[in-house]
């Protein structure tokens, strides 16, 4: 299964799983140069959510590639309801099914294409910052010299809009 996955992986624009990576580290640079030639599929949650539950803060990767990429690229939010009924986590005796299930609903909500003004959005990232300290130890210079606390607003931000259309599209998929 593993080596089907990792077969998927390589040959898709949907990047395989690296954990514990930092944001400026190893895979970066495959994302980097993914996003200079095709599109690029990412999960920015960063965890399995079985339910119904709100999103949570998305992991600031995702916002690393939209600020490094050499052209300011199009998010598309997409989200899917209903695979917990496919693959239940507690089916028979606490364990998932063997197979996926038939005959369940599955909802995949795709929003409007977001594009994000990042040249104002570092401008707003250097004003807001000048009063937070950096404290994680990131490295000193970015690509546009930003400090570190000035990263962690400008990612924050990109993060938090993402997360929200996200939110409102699965808002909209429950109540429909």
């Amino acid at each position: 299964m593993i080596l089907f996955y990792c077969f998927l992986s390589r040959f898709s624009s949907c990047p395989g799983k690296f954990f514990g990576c930092q944001i400026w580290r190893h895979p970066a640079s495959f994302f980097y140069s993914t996003l200079q030639t095709k599109e690029l599929h990412m999960f920015p949650e960063g965890s399995i959510s079985q339910g119904n539950t709100p999103i949570r803060r998305l992991k600031w990767g995702t916002a690393s590639l939209i600020v490094r990429s050499p052209i300011t690229p199009v998010v598309l939010p997409i989200v899917h309801q209903g695979f917990e009924e496919v693959m239940p986590e507690n089916f028979l005796f606490g364990k998932r099914p063997p197979f996926p299930l038939c005959n369940k609903k599955i909802n995949i909500i795709i929003g409007e294409p977001m594009e994000f003004d990042i040249l104002k959005l570092r401008q707003i990232a250097v004003s807001v910052s000048r009063d937070i300290s950096p404290c994680l130890g990131w490295p000193s210079t970015s690509p546009h010299q930003l400090d570190e606390a000035a990263q962690r607003c400008l990612y924050t931000t990109i993060s938090e809009k993402i997360r929200t259309e996200m939110e409102h599209l699965r808002c909209f998929g429950r109540d429909s």
